[in-house]
């Protein structure tokens, strides 16, 4: 986990204390200021299970651990993925898995989003999934030293927004399904008419081409995804997951993260120059 707004003064001995309710500590590292021996407000924090973490989280996130000092606690995850801009509209998934297969290791997967009016095209930028995050940091490294080229251009690389993963309770009570890769021509009467068949909506709401369908019932929404993910829709095979709710404290997580600017704990990433953060239900 991710700790901040640590008072300056405060040291090991008080954190570990606090954090060990939540269950065994694997490892903890307070960040700290050689020039003044003070720590500079946060640390990282890994348990011995996730369960762990998430019950840190719970417990001491806006923890009052001085008067009027209130700590800051979120799940933090290791980044293997790379926002990478600047990329041909005509190339296809397979055509950029190869290209970049030649100059980077550990390659796994690209993520690409098609342009909602011409499938044919990308959106002139993809994600690049490594196989872990050490990988993934020395591809960033070499696309971003201006000596390697893509199709004869230098291409514009940033690390991306990391994944994190909903609370499992949060997410156990969704009844909204986020759908994507639609085509142009579904509308949300289209919808609403192949989803009402595995129960009663709520609403239906489409955005370019992914939308957000609405059940009453969860039970319903799940029973909807399994069948219908994969599907064809107005010609083209759409992907279907469960939403993840509004995070109320997602901006703060963010500062946190802007926070943490730091090569010290190079294995991590926290700050995000998200272009095109997973779509998160409103």
């Amino acid at each position: 986990v991710f700790v901040g707004k640590i008072p300056r003064d405060l040291y090991e001995d008080e954190l570990v204390p606090l954090f060990e309710k939540a269950g065994p500590i694997w490892d903890l590292r307070l960040m700290m200021d050689p020039l003044s021996g003070q720590n500079r407000g946060y640390a990282f924090i890994t348990f011995c299970s996730k369960d762990a973490a998430q019950e840190a989280v719970k417990l001491c996130d806006n923890y009052e651990i001085r008067p009027g000092k209130h700590l800051g606690v979120c799940i933090s995850v290791a980044n293997n993925r790379l926002f990478v801009g600047s990329i041909p509209k005509n190339k296809t998934k397979e055509n950029i898995l190869e290209e970049f297969g030649k100059v980077t290791e550990g390659l796994v997967d690209v993520i690409l989003y098609h342009q909602p009016d011409d499938k044919k095209k990308n959106r002139g930028f993809c994600f690049l999934e490594y196989e872990d995050h050490k990988s993934a940091a020395q591809a960033r490294r070499r696309l971003m030293s201006g000596k390697v080229k893509v199709w004869g251009n230098v291409v514009t690389v940033e690390w991306a927004d990391p994944v994190e993963e909903p609370d499992p309770e949060v997410m156990a009570k969704v009844k909204v399904l986020f759908v994507r890769n639609l085509a142009t021509t579904v509308t949300e009467e289209i919808l609403e008419k192949s989803f009402s068949e595995f129960g009663k909506l709520e609403r239906v709401k489409k955005l370019k081409d992914y939308a957000f369908v609405h059940f009453e019932d969860r039970g319903a929404a799940v029973k909807a995804m399994n069948e219908m993910n994969g599907k064809e829709i107005e010609g083209e095979e759409i992907e279907i997951v469960l939403a993840k709710p509004p995070d109320k404290k997602r901006k703060e997580r963010q500062a946190a993260r802007q926070a943490s600017r730091s090569t010290a704990y190079e294995d991590y990433y926290y700050y995000p120059p998200p272009r095109m953060p997973p779509p998160i239900r409103g």
